[in-house]
């Protein structure tokens, strides 16, 4: 595995075995042991993952993932350490890294800013612009929906756009809170909101940003 998708997976692990089995995440609904079964599913059971991009197989999906929530806690949090089945695609160097990073850096950050006494995480200059060359590569998958122009910008001043269109709200932060905007966990993101005031709001409160 890559050395950002190890870390963030053995972190994603740690935070949610230091938080228990029923202890908030910023995923509506969920509870942390069903991130932790949703992530054992994807990396598991493509047949039912597969329902997270296809409508017609959803039910199956939640039919699956709820039967893994129902494994002992400690038991998911192992599958999660261990890392995907040797025949997975996840355990290719460069699948892990395109597909993982992000994906476990936000879940962690899920379980990490549904506490009431979260505190940031200062991620590494590397790490930041890793996840910045993949925002610059899927702004406009995740944005597609924003309901104004949406433009990210890092302190360094690089920007991206991540939906064309008028009025546009700029989008400021470090890569990892534009991550998490980008991903719809806008009320935890530390970022700051430049533009027409109605278009901020809208684009704060939309439901339509991420996958």
């Amino acid at each position: 595995m890559s050395t950002h998708a190890k870390r963030e997976r053995l972190l994603l692990a740690d935070l949610l075995e230091a938080a228990g089995p029923d202890a908030p995440t910023l995923c509506e609904g969920w509870r942390t042991r069903d991130l932790a079964a949703h992530v054992v599913v994807r990396e598991r059971r493509p047949d039912a993952a597969a329902g997270s991009l296809v409508p017609a197989l959803k039910s199956r999906l939640e039919r699956v993932q709820a039967e893994f929530a129902e494994k002992p806690y400690e038991e998911l949090i192992q599958l999660i350490r261990t890392g995907p089945p040797k025949l997975s695609p996840f355990t290719i160097k460069q699948v892990d890294e395109g597909a993982n990073v992000v994906e476990f850096y936000v879940h962690a950050e899920d379980v990490r800013r549904a506490q009431p006494d979260w505190s940031a995480r200062e991620l590494d200059p590397v790490f930041s612009d890793a996840l910045w060359s993949r925002l610059e590569k899927s702004a406009r998958l995740l944005g597609r929906k924003a309901p104004v122009g949406l433009v990210l910008r890092r302190p360094n001043g690089q920007t991206t756009v991540a939906h064309k269109g008028t009025p546009v709200v700029t989008v400021s932060g470090e890569p990892g809170e534009l991550t998490m905007f980008l991903f719809g966990r806008q009320d935890a993101a530390k970022v700051a909101l430049d533009g027409e005031p109605e278009a901020v709001e809208r684009l704060h409160d939309t439901k339509q940003l991420g996958i």
